[in-house]
């Protein structure tokens, strides 16, 4: 299976760590976010990685270049100052012809977590790994689910009815690598398009049932969006094997 990782944006909520270089090559202990991610889906059951560059692309390059142990490329988005990472999605569309994961840039994970996700029984096309705490914010994607099915995944619901949060890694099998690339054709055609976070598109696909969702409270993980995340995730990688 393939791991898509999108890795396209600058993170200048982590300026000025990132003025010249892309937020997935900070190092946190000698590594770079990239290669931690790295290090724990070559445990996985992953044949090749995808990273889709686009601010400073040469540093990831870079990164790619030394990795070893995993099968590692990089797709170049031309266009990744002018678009969120919907339209990041959908210059990689063609990678997406067959079952994969996709991963946000930003998000640490344990091994055991994919590993999870990937076990995980396919009763749905689309599975998301998902979180949940006590407290959620304005900058969580957050979800709500009916048991393990997902109804909406979007960073303005009504807290309320909440029932977690979206890690940001999730797996598609066939029928959803189709659904999914139909979805982003379809949105990208929109005029506000650029503009539009790809969970926007799983959202759309929830309301027709073929969504579910993968809980991993209690496992590791973590986000990496401001410098005190960063300073965070530095605690939280210095415990994984590999």
């Amino acid at each position: 299976m393939k791991a898509i990782i999108l890795g396209a944006g600058q993170g200048r909520r982590l300026m000025p760590l990132t003025s010249n270089l892309p937020k997935c090559c900070l190092p946190l202990h000698g590594r770079s976010i990239l290669e931690w991610q790295l290090s724990q889906i070559r445990q996985c059951d992953i044949d090749e990685v995808v990273v889709v560059t686009g601010f400073a692309s040469e540093a990831v390059d870079a990164v790619v270049d030394r990795v070893s142990g995993i099968r590692v490329r990089t797709l170049h988005n031309p266009m990744y100052a002018h678009t969120d990472n919907l339209g990041t999605c959908w210059e990689a569309r063609f990678e997406m012809q067959e079952p994969f994961v996709l991963m946000n840039g930003d998000t640490l994970f344990e091994a055991a977590v994919l590993q999870r996700l990937l076990g995980m029984d396919k009763t749905y096309h689309v599975t998301l790994a998902t979180d949940t705490k006590p407290h959620f914010d304005l900058d969580d994607m957050k979800i709500i689910t009916d048991g393990n099915r997902l109804l909406k995944v979007s960073k303005q619901l009504d807290i309320s009815l909440v029932s977690g949060e979206s890690i940001g890694l999730m797996v598609f099998d066939q029928t959803g690598a189709d659904a999914f690339t139909k979805k982003l054709e379809e949105m990208m055609d929109k005029t506000n398009a650029l503009k539009l976070w790809y969970l926007s598109a799983i959202d759309q696909l929830a309301s027709k049932g073929i969504v579910g969702v993968c809980p991993i409270h209690g496992m590791s993980w973590c986000e990496v969006d401001d410098a005190a995340d960063f300073a965070d995730a530095a605690d939280v990688v210095m415990h994984w094997p590999g």
